[in-house]
């Protein structure tokens, strides 16, 4: 926890010399303060009044519950607004706006599901900019690469709320009674899934439900660590390169000796439950784990830890194949643009922020750098006590993008993520026997063709 807090300080301080506002911690400290009296400010100057929509796909109670709080209270502050929320899942929340380009039916902010479906947004031009609320906020409080991932042209079109990464969730007591070491290469990992496989209890779980990108992260772990990626540079997909066929033979083997045979229709909640419930010995996530482990099997929670990603060998440098922050976007639509933008700035406040992150504490990581440094958000049991797990998803975040950012924003890595290919076609593999070689072939040919079409 102790490197993490220093490199968070040293990033806030870095980021106030970079914008004017002089080098020292006293000035970088009091910017939190500052952005909420200026927030303050600017809602008592006129009275907002009107109805906004509000998607977001935080379908667990804690998150949910701490985003209608923050409402309640803005609407009380605010008696002229009227604030509706909804929440979907991720796979319906893709479809569901996507349907309401056509039908019209589409909310006046929402959240994305990372930067790839922000990127979506901004291809089917539907976003309004949001450089004046990161202005008032303060740009610099922001990590600059979560930011540049939000724009386009120069402006941003979405504010992160927080961030997280993809990192190695493992039982450490299993690990013990069998005596293995903790994997630090695929092969690792996948001898010591196949020991613990056995009287009820699974080593991993491999799960392809195309509505959801649980397969596209997987491949991507894996061919990420090869030293590939799922686009090539012209941005086409490439499911068809070594490392991506190796990948797919790799998963297949995962799921066929060391995964129930029921997990090629669950979703990512269905898949992380296994764990959650002490059901599986790994588990690939970011840091919700914890909470869903104290949630359903508290017994087992401290047993659980995690560690960096898989390598080829143990001799190769840490990555970070995913990282994600998840944005806040106000829609060309809305008939009240001026009331979201007063509602993001609202719950950038210190108290309603933090309130929030403490919702599912270690899961959701401040995207604020003065926050994550704060010790009212950092007076926290469960951050004390996994703050070895945060060490590690914080270098992650930090080095990691989303799937497909490794060349850049681009429509195209959110297509990749969103549309269930990967999914499918692990799915036929599995289930008809298709061969390898020519499913992958297939699927790439797929996303092309959306590619093609989709993207302007």
């Amino acid at each position: 926890m102790k490197n993490a807090i220093a490199s968070l300080l040293a990033a806030v301080m870095a980021a106030s010399l970079l914008g004017g506002c002089g080098g020292t911690a006293s000035s970088t400290a009091q910017s939190s303060a500052d952005a909420d009296k200026a927030s303050s400010a600017a809602g008592s100057e006129t009275q907002l009044k009107g109805e906004i929509s509000f998607w977001h796909s935080f379908t667990q109670g804690a998150r949910m519950e701490a985003v209608q709080k923050a409402a309640d209270e803005f609407m009380e502050e605010n008696p002229g607004v009227k604030i509706k929320i909804e929440t979907y899942s991720w796979g319906d929340f893709n479809t569901k706006w996507n349907a309401g380009l056509t039908t019209a039916d589409l909310p006046d902010m929402s959240t994305a599901q990372g930067s790839g479906e922000l990127i979506e947004m901004l291809n089917a031009d539907v976003l309004t900019s949001l450089d004046d609320v990161a202005d008032k906020i303060g740009r610099g409080r922001f990590s600059a690469n979560a930011l540049s991932d939000m724009s386009k042209k120069g402006s941003v079109y979405g504010l992160p709320y927080y961030s997280h990464a993809q990192v190695m969730w493992y039982r450490s007591d299993l690990l013990e009674s069998a005596g293995l070491k903790l994997p630090r290469t695929w092969d690792e990992f996948y001898d010591a899934a196949v020991a613990l496989t056995k009287d009820g209890q699974y080593g991993a779980a491999f799960s392809c439900s195309p509505n959801d990108l649980l397969s596209t992260r997987y491949l991507n772990y894996y061919v990420r660590s090869a030293g590939g990626s799922l686009l090539k540079d012209d941005l086409s997909a490439d499911l068809t390169s070594k490392e991506a066929i190796d990948g797919i033979k790799f998963w297949l083997k995962v799921y066929r000796n060391c995964s129930p045979a029921e997990t090629i229709n669950y979703t990512v909640n269905d898949h992380a439950t296994l764990f959650y419930q002490g059901k599986t010995a790994f588990d690939f996530n970011s840091g919700f784990m914890i909470s869903g482990v104290q949630n359903n099997t508290p017994e087992i929670a401290k047993y659980v830890r995690c560690a960096a990603l898989p390598r080829m060998k143990e001799s190769d440098p840490v990555y970070s194949a995913e990282a994600s922050h998840i944005p806040l976007v106000v829609w060309k639509s809305s008939k009240h643009p001026e009331i979201c933008k007063a509602f993001i700035e609202y719950l950038y406040r210190k108290e309603n922020y933090i309130d929030f992150i403490h919702s599912v504490p270690v899961g959701m990581l401040p995207s604020l750098n003065d926050i994550a440094a704060d010790p009212a958000y950092l007076d926290n049991e469960t951050l004390k006590e996994y703050s070895d797990c945060i060490d590690v998803i914080q270098t992650a975040v930090e080095e990691g993008h989303a799937i497909g950012f490794e060349h850049g924003p681009c429509a195209q890595a959110g297509f990749l993520s969103s549309q269930g290919v990967i999914e499918e076609m692990f799915q036929d593999i599995i289930t008809n026997g298709t061969d390898v070689e020519a499913a992958a072939a297939a699927a790439e040919k797929r996303l092309n063709d959306i590619f093609d079409t989709m993207i302007d």
